[in-house]
């Protein structure tokens, strides 16, 4: 668990994954915590680095007595992809995560790779619910009104066989801060998501819910999906609003097809600006930085060059984790004895998510494979790189 202060607010978010990976940022439902993703996290890591936080009051995060707005939590999480240097980010949220979602698109468009939302709606329930509900918890306690709202998340099946994860999501809502969770009732009195607040092209996003919703129905999200420019919705049977408590598997499996689609334009290549983002992310901003500003007018169209295909079309390429990749390129460039690319790509390896044990592998597949001198002097040089003191 890490800690970062915003406008005097203390937040609880967690960081997991590959360095080079890209980032996917997790939004959770008001009531609930950023634990809802923990049985997702198996299915995403090898492809993402995974940033969750806690909402003001919930989890870790300390509690607000001031009202907020959701412009303000969609500023948190710019913040947060601040915080790791991401200059673009994915996004997945359910319900008031959605609605961050939502206005992310609104104030943030250009932050935004692909997103998926769930559980949502352009607008979610009415203004004069959310305030009733607001005042109810002031004046009763969100632990006498947790088994009420609790189950109201879980479908009938969830709440028949499985007692204990409605019991426990409910007891959790119950610890929850009171009045932090009437502010955000209040803010997304105020939410509403129109056409006309956003950008002309939207990013590629996809929405997706459960068939048992009652918070946010299926007509409420094929709705926002017409409002998206008809983007693709899909339903759960059996599932109510937190698919990543109830079907966790299936979610994964949605959000792969949602945010892992090739982003190549079909007979374009890969853009100049679409390559330098991803070497960025797997080299390092300050090593592309000192690679472009030492580039002369002799070698600037091969800086172009390898940007666009070595970073874009190949690195870029999402078949691949870039964990996977990295091996690859460490046994071949040890194989080949290309010491220069080898030392660079042995610093790499520790930003994507490389293992001593996965290194040592790769050696020796190149002693058995290339030859036992060229995994020697890899081995060799892999040490004067401080891999052997791990």
């Amino acid at each position: 668990m890490r800690f970062l202060s915003l406008h005097q607010r203390r937040i609880a978010w967690r960081l997991t994954g590959a360095e080079a990976a890209p980032l996917l940022i997790l939004a959770h439902p008001l009531g609930m915590h950023q634990g809802i993703w923990d049985e997702l996290l198996p299915h995403l890591l090898p492809h993402f680095r995974l940033l969750s936080w806690d909402l003001p009051g919930h989890g870790a995060s300390a509690p607000i007595q001031q009202a907020i707005t959701l412009k303000t939590l969609a500023d948190d999480a710019v913040a947060l992809a601040d915080a790791v240097g991401a200059e673009r980010f994915y996004f997945v949220g359910t319900s008031i995560g959605a609605a961050i979602g939502q206005t992310l698109l609104q104030y943030h468009p250009q932050r935004l790779k692909r997103l998926m939302l769930t559980s949502t709606g352009a607008t979610i329930a009415t203004p004069q619910d959310w305030h009733e509900r607001a005042e109810r918890v002031r004046h009763e306690g969100l632990a006498a009104l947790a088994d009420t709202l609790a189950p109201r998340w879980f479908s009938l099946a969830t709440r028949t066989t499985c007692p204990d994860l409605v019991e426990g999501w409910t007891a959790q809502l119950a610890r929850s801060d009171g009045e932090s969770y009437a502010r955000l009732c209040e803010a997304l009195a105020d939410f509403s998501t129109s056409r006309d607040d956003l950008e002309e092209k939207l990013p590629p996003l996809a929405l997706l819910g459960g068939m048992e919703d009652v918070a946010t129905p299926p007509a409420a999200l094929k709705a926002l999906g017409r409002l998206l420019d008809d983007a693709p919705v899909t339903l759960l049977e059996d599932i109510g609003h937190v698919p990543a408590v109830e079907a966790p598997e299936a979610l994964a499996r949605h959000l792969h097809q949602a945010l892992r689609s090739s982003e190549r334009p079909t007979g374009e290549g890969i853009g100049f600006e679409t390559g330098l983002e991803v070497r960025r992310r797997v080299l390092g901003p300050e090593h592309v930085a000192r690679s472009l500003a030492a580039a002369t007018d002799l070698d600037m169209p091969f800086q172009s060059l390898i940007t666009r295909t070595a970073w874009g079309e190949l690195w870029g390429d999402e078949t691949l984790s870039v964990t996977q990749r990295s091996m690859i390129t460490l046994a071949i460039l040890a194989a080949l004895g290309r010491d220069g690319e080898l030392a660079l790509h042995l610093k790499t390896a520790h930003r994507t998510g490389v293992t001593v044990e996965e290194l040592r592998q790769v050696l020796m597949h190149v002693a058995t494979y290339a030859g036992v001198p060229a995994a020697n002097h890899a081995f060799a040089l892999a040490c004067q790189h401080g891999w052997g003191d791990q």
